[in-house]
């Protein structure tokens, strides 16, 4: 939701009448995963996407429906359709997709929680009694009741255990669950996780920082730069990115937060940089941490945080040398392998258990 949020506050600022459509369970070569969300509005305008193309069309016409009656609905596609051929799933994938009324007072809490420190999980219904389809329930692992629900009370307590023991940030989950003291049918329901921002912090404003940083910001990553030079940290060699602090490292890291969608990467080759900001990372949660050097040269560095406590578990987290080994020369093909790396272990660190 997070992609399409300013395209829809711009269509509520018109008055337009918005549907939503969220992938709630995929099967094969499913072109979009579970948790992907598209934007409709009753004109026929689209923002996101729940297929890459495949099915859009269908859903568009769905959700007309939808807005229409005011009644979410639940929808498969799959190659067992007649249809599979013309909607592009006949290579074998398979999508539900419930598409509901863009709901005013969920979206705006979306917004206000639109940057977690930490992950939080929405559960909404999509199968089950009529008056419960999209009811929704936001909460943290760690908090001991929602943030934000639509349920009836008696119902959030029965399940709230129940969600959260479905919560993961690796992965989505649906699953049914039998209410019969409150509701006579069983409900299905949808969790998953809205993580914080994916971030890039990179210490050194060296040149290939300045490639990493647009090839970052391409892929829609917080950038930041952290560089006490000023020659080297300063907004005429980094005009656009997101926050350049000009700060040693254990300055610089008390005005920002790590996450677990934060990487780092570690470009100058001065230990007096380097090492700091690492050895901060490694004791954080951030899901990548990468150096720049040779191998002779991130051997060293090794020595030397070992020497500081970091355990061996510890530093095999670091990328050394940096980068996917892509046979890359110059800056800007540099930035590109170290994006590469940056986004395959942001990919394996949600599937990993």
């Amino acid at each position: 939701m997070r992609e399409i949020a300013s395209t829809i506050e711009s269509w509520i600022a018109a008055g337009e009448s918005i549907a939503i459509a969220t992938v709630v369970n995929t099967w094969g070569s499913s072109p979009r995963s579970a948790g992907s969300r598209m934007a409709i509005t009753a004109t026929g305008q689209l923002a996101g996407s729940v297929s890459g193309g495949c099915v859009e069309g269908a859903v568009a016409q769905a959700a007309a429906e939808v807005l229409s009656k005011r009644i979410p609905k639940l929808l498969h596609f799959g190659v067992a359709d007649e249809t599979a051929w013309e909607i592009g799933l006949a290579c074998g994938g398979e999508i539900d997709v419930f598409v509901e009324p863009l709901d005013l007072d969920k979206f705006h809490f979306l917004q206000s929680a639109s940057n977690p420190s930490e992950p939080v999980f929405e559960g909404f219904v999509v199968a089950g009694p009529q008056a419960m389809l999209g009811q929704s329930i936001f909460f943290a692992q760690s908090s001991a009741k929602p943030t934000f629900s639509q349920f009836d009370p008696k119902l959030e307590i029965e399940l709230f255990p129940h969600l959260k023991q479905h919560a993961s940030i690796q992965n989505t989950s649906l699953f049914q669950l039998e209410l019969a003291q409150y509701h006579p049918s069983s409900l299905s329901i949808f969790v998953h996780p809205i993580l914080p921002p994916p971030s890039l912090i990179i210490i050194g404003g060296v040149h290939i920082a300045i490639a990493l940083t647009k090839f970052a910001q391409t892929l829609n990553f917080h950038t930041t730069i952290i560089d006490p030079r000023r020659a080297f940290g300063n907004r005429s060699r980094f005009p656009d990115v997101d926050q350049l602090v000009q700060a040693w490292p254990q300055e610089a890291f008390q005005q920002i937060i790590i996450t677990p969608s934060t990487a780092l990467a570690s470009l100058t080759h001065d230990p007096k940089l380097d090492d700091p900001a690492i050895v901060t990372a490694l004791n954080s949660p951030a899901f990548y941490i990468g150096a720049l050097g040779s191998k002779n040269t991130h051997a060293k560095r090794l020595t030397r945080l070992a020497k500081l406590g970091i355990t061996k578990d510890q530093l095999d987290k670091i990328k050394g040398p940096i980068g996917l080994r892509i046979g890359a020369k110059s800056p800007e093909e540099i930035a590109l392998s170290i994006m590469a790396e940056i986004v395959a272990t942001q990919h394996m660190s949600m599937i990993k258990e």
